[in-house]
């Protein structure tokens, strides 16, 4: 394919994905990620993944798209603001959610968003192969996110954009279509070192690298074992679920812009809880309060034990 053809479908890719809603969109090369198959293993080996043993699955397809997709050309990452209106909850006397879970699952808010970006795209290019991908099969979105020039990885293992900060959803299309090639962008962590001497349960063991297993996104949300271990007693801030300390401490999220996707907004009633109120919630309203929300994830019983680690 020409370069002038490139660079047409590459164009007119950015616009559509604006249209979608999407505030980034870069190009990468579907290639094996040979620098990060040694680190992978050695996070593996370490133990860093707890027990998410999905992690260890799919090793060779995490770090090559051309097994998603075949004959995969380009890796198309997309990025999508979730940063709310209301920076915490309403409601000073209250259990903590991530920012992400405020409003509708992002998994399905996304996928409807890249499908219909997969959609557009074939009205125009014609038929071509691809899938979208949105956190729910082995892609390394951060590193193909790095490789577009979406932003840098912080030592908090978050991509940073420089514009927008961290508080987005990371997606792809790998489609087998050419295109015009992005490249990675400067790292300006710097010295700072906000994002590790934040951390409550030192989860960050050194810049760049997350031992998961300790992490409270897992502990509140990835770990299903009935208890959570002792050792991280009175170090959970009062989250139970998710975890924002590192992006919140990051200096470069005072760019964060609030979201104009109305499918994001929380609910008045879920904003004015307060920890009577999380305590006192039964199965039958945490159905009807989460039923559409990624805090389903964890299930009222992982609710329950997440406040209960926390207050007894």
């Amino acid at each position: 394919m020409n370069s002038v053809r490139k660079k047409y479908l590459s164009d007119l890719i950015r616009e559509k994905s604006k249209d979608c809603g999407f505030f980034y969109c870069g190009f990468s090369k579907a290639r094996f990620l040979e620098e990060e198959a040694s680190k992978l293993e050695i996070w593996l080996k370490n133990a860093y993944h707890g027990k998410m043993h999905y992690m260890e699955n799919h090793f060779d397809k995490r770090l090559d798209p051309r097994l998603l997709v075949d004959d995969a050309k380009s890796v198309i990452t997309l990025l999508f603001n979730y940063y709310p209106e209301e920076s915490t909850q309403l409601s000073d006397g209250s259990f903590k959610i991530s920012k992400y879970a405020y409003g509708e699952d992002y998994h399905i808010v996304i996928k409807d968003k890249l499908k219909q970006l997969l959609n557009s795209l074939k009205e125009d290019i014609g038929d071509f192969a691809g899938r979208v991908f949105i956190d729910s099969a082995p892609v390394m979105d951060k590193v193909w996110a790095k490789q577009s020039g979406a932003g840098w990885m912080g030592k908090h293992t978050n991509i940073i954009s420089p514009k927008n900060g961290s508080f987005f959803f990371i997606a792809e299309l790998i489609i087998d279509v050419e295109l015009e090639y992005d490249g990675p962008i400067k790292d300006y962590c710097g010295t700072c070192t906000r994002c590790i001497d934040a951390c409550p349960t030192d989860a960050i063991v050194a810049p760049y690298i997350l031992d998961a297993s300790k992490c409270i996104s897992y502990l509140t949300i990835e770990l299903k074992d009935a208890i959570i271990p002792n050792e991280f007693k009175g170090k959970m801030d009062d989250w139970i679920f998710g975890c924002d300390i590192c992006q919140d401490v990051c200096p470069w999220n005072r760019f964060s812009r609030k979201h104009n996707e109305p499918r994001f907004c929380a609910q008045p009633t879920f904003l004015s809880f307060q920890n009577k109120d999380w305590m006192e919630l039964s199965n039958l309203v945490f159905s009807e309060l989460f039923g559409k929300s990624a805090i389903k994830r964890t299930k009222w019983e992982g609710i329950k034990r997440n406040i209960r680690f926390i207050v007894e």
